[in-house]
């Protein structure tokens, strides 16, 4: 999928990935600038992690992210500007979510065998979260 063929001025977006595959296995390609509209600099596996446990309950002031689930499925919940929450369910490898800065997320309801790879445009920088959605929510509020 071109860039051209996605609206990334939107907060999120999900994105089927194309798969080639024979009787060696199959193959999924994330390419910086395609598939994902940003640089990637950073990546990170999520594994081993425990059902309705939730990780991420942050927002990021200068990362953007995209997450492919390589085993089994999560679903991935986000925040936007507005307070309306999304949900998406990531259970293929050809899913790829992206979101913008400062949307809130939360990785949820993980098989017992999930994978999740997280990529990022920023090196890790702690300053730059947002653990508290009271604060989160504030932000937002006042621009």
């Amino acid at each position: 999928m071109d860039r051209s063929e996605n609206n990334y001025d939107e907060l999120y977006g999900l994105v089927e990935l194309q798969v080639r595959g024979d009787d060696r296995g199959n193959l999924v390609v994330v390419e910086q600038l395609k598939e994902v509209p940003f640089e990637l600099k950073r990546m990170f596996a999520i594994y081993g992690a425990v059902g309705d446990e939730p990780r991420g309950s942050h927002a990021n002031l200068r990362s953007r992210f995209g997450f492919l689930c390589l085993n089994g499925r999560c679903r991935v919940r986000l925040a936007a500007p507005d307070g309306e929450f999304a949900s998406i369910e990531l259970d293929s490898p050809s899913k790829l979510l992206w979101i913008e800065r400062m949307v809130w997320k939360e990785m949820y309801d993980f098989s017992e065998d999930c994978v999740l790879v997280v990529v990022s445009d920023n090196l890790y920088d702690p300053e730059e979260y947002i653990h508290s959605y009271d604060d989160y929510k504030n932000m937002k509020i006042s621009g």
